[in-house]
């Protein structure tokens, strides 16, 4: 559970601007924790923070793109005044879908340098001072995706298995140092960024996660380490762990064609 004298006093949440990380946001801030609030988008991003400040929390904002040269210098100006307890690593999205041998090797590694070597970077830079303060927490936030390879996504779903592997050896090293350590793994979720893509959520069968509801368990679960599932989703997870592999990612692969919008299906 989230407590201000282990986990704060400030809270730095990557992608905290909307889904997801908004709900982060304000519940950290009902928790009594005040918050620095980093993504892309101003406006979403400010409506979050105001949230957040309507509740008793203190908030700096940044809008930032994480893939920026200069992006960590721009948090350590806005950061290194503060002690930092908890880093939740919300901001791995996907930002390039394609088949592979045909598509941009530059927007590839965009989704490389979002989904890794951001959250390295943040790791490293707040994970330090946690371990010589012997508290503190870092939540990192994954994907179903990191268990199967994936069609138009293969970059993505090889990424989101990297930051699982790193979280489980993360939380090895921290964990004498009493830092908790969690990479929280999500479904479907129901978050503007998927409402944007345009994908279906309406499928009979489908689980489909709300955000409050997964923040809620994330935060709850964060002395819980190394990884944690999102309710709804173990049994994915069981399945897609099995060693038939072509099989698993054969039936996945017919599965995820019919969430995807209509202008986007093979013909």
């Amino acid at each position: 559970m989230i407590d201000v004298d282990r986990h704060g006093p400030w809270a730095v949440i990557a992608g905290g601007s909307e889904g997801v990380g908004a709900s982060f946001a304000t519940q950290l801030a009902e928790a009594g924790l005040n918050l620095v609030l980093l993504a892309r988008k101003p406006g979403p991003l400010e409506e979050t923070a105001e949230a957040a400040r309507a509740l008793g929390a203190e908030v700096r904002t940044l809008a930032v793109d994480l893939t920026d040269g200069d992006a960590m210098e721009r948090i350590a100006a806005v950061t290194d005044d503060l002690e930092v307890g908890l880093l939740v690593y919300n901001a791995g999205a996907n930002t390039y879908g394609h088949e592979f041998v045909t598509g941009d090797l530059e927007r590839f590694q965009q989704v490389i340098d979002l989904n890794i070597t951001a959250q390295l970077a943040l790791v490293r830079h707040f994970g330090e001072p946690m371990k010589q303060r012997r508290r503190g927490g870092l939540l990192l936030v994954g994907s179903l995706a990191g268990f199967m390879g994936s069609a138009q996504i293969s970059v993505y779903a090889a990424v989101k298995a990297f930051c699982r592997v790193f979280a489980e050896g993360l939380w090895l090293e921290m964990r004498e140092h009493d830092v908790d350590v969690l990479e929280f793994v999500l479904g479907v979720t129901r978050t503007p960024a998927m409402a944007r893509a345009g994908l279906a959520m309406d499928i009979p069968g489908l689980h489909v996660s709300e955000p409050d509801d997964v923040a809620r368990q994330a935060l709850a679960s964060l002395g819980d380490g190394p990884v944690q599932v999102a309710e709804g989703n173990e049994k994915a997870v069981e399945v897609r762990s099995r060693t038939d592999r072509a099989r698993l990612v054969l039936g996945a692969h017919e599965a995820s064609k019919r969430m995807l919008p209509p202008a986007s299906k093979p013909a």
